[in-house]
Order: C-alpha cells, then sequence, then structure tokens
C-alpha cells in the first residue's frame, strides 16, 4: 500500500472526468459531496437486466463518468469526494504474468486504488486484497509500481506520501 499525493487537482479531474484515462477500471463505489452527498454503489444489480449473459460483478468507471461528471460540474468545487477503483480480473491476470509472480488471478480478491480528496488535498491510495492470507508481498509492489508507472505515462503529476 502507498499513498500519492496528486499535485494538480485539475490535471487528474480533467484525466478522471473527461478522458478515457480510468475507463478501463472497475468502479467499486463513490461518494460526492456537493449541495448533498451522493453515494454511489457501483455492484451491478443483475435482475435489472432481462437475460445478460455475462455481466461483471462492477459497472466500469466509463459506464459511470458521465454521471459522475454531472454532480460535480459547476462553478463550485465539490466539499469532498471519494471513488474506490479496481483492476479488472483480465488486467489482474495481465498483471501476474508480467510480473512473474507466484500468485493465480483467483486468490486475489482485488486491487483497488483509493481516490480521495477532502477539499484541500487529492490522494491515491493503493490497497490489495487477497481471498486468503500470505506473507507473499510481491503483489502488492508490483501493483503499487504499477499505479506510479501508469499514472507516470499518464503525465499526471504526483509525490509520494508513504
Amino acid at each position: 500500500m502507498i499513498s500519492l499525493h496528486l499535485t494538480s487537482v485539475k490535471d487528474f479531474m480533467s484525466h478522471l472526468l473527461l478522458s478515457e484515462t480510468f475507463d478501463s477500471f472497475l468502479f467499486i463505489e463513490g461518494e460526492i459531496v456537493t449541495f448533498n452527498t451522493f453515494t454511489i454503489d457501483g455492484f451491478i444489480q443483475k435482475p435489472f437486466f432481462p437475460e445478460e449473459e455475462d455481466l461483471p460483478e462492477y459497472s466500469s468507471w466509463k459506464s459511470l463518468r458521465d454521471y459522475c461528471f454531472s454532480l460535480i460540474k459547476g462553478k463550485k468545487t465539490p466539499l469532498s469526494f471519494k471513488f474506490i477503483f479496481s483492476l479488472s480480473p483480465k488486467n489482474i491476470a495481465r498483471l501476474i504474468e508480467q510480473n512473474n509472480l507466484d500468485f493465480h488471478p483467483g486468490q486475489v480478491q482485488g486491487l483497488y486504488m483509493n481516490i480521495r480528496y477532502d477539499g484541500t488535498m487529492l490522494q491515491c491510495i493503493t490497497g490489495t486484497s487477497l481471498k486468503s492470507f500470505s506473507m507473499d508481498k510481491s503483489l502488492e509492489h508490483a501493483w503499487d509500481n504499477m499505479v506510479q508507472r501508469y499514472l507516470a505515462q499518464k503525465q499526471i503529476p504526483f509525490e509520494s506520501l508513504s
């Protein structure tokens, strides 16, 4: 787990809300505080969809980005927000393979990015959840490194807090 200070709120928000930068991530949950508090659960309610074949467990950020943008846009900055994103199962498998890790994708509950804005500071905190306990931290380190490389590749400025 690492904590990163996202040093340019404006640049990050542009990536988050106006581009496809985070579209491939799964949206676990979020909260936006403006004139009200809006809480969004990313868990897909499968009974809502008639006979859909292969729905994922969670919505993608792409499917909720415009809705979240509609809650945030305006002249006033949100009082706060927090979003929890997860790497998709396909990309978890890819990360394990690319780093030659001794993990099976089925062992991984999730690889998370927690994005938090408290009205002044914007942070990204990584998290790793396994289905069973392991002393092996190689997956956690690979995920932490991947998040930093991804932000750098997308030219999102940050500095390490941990």
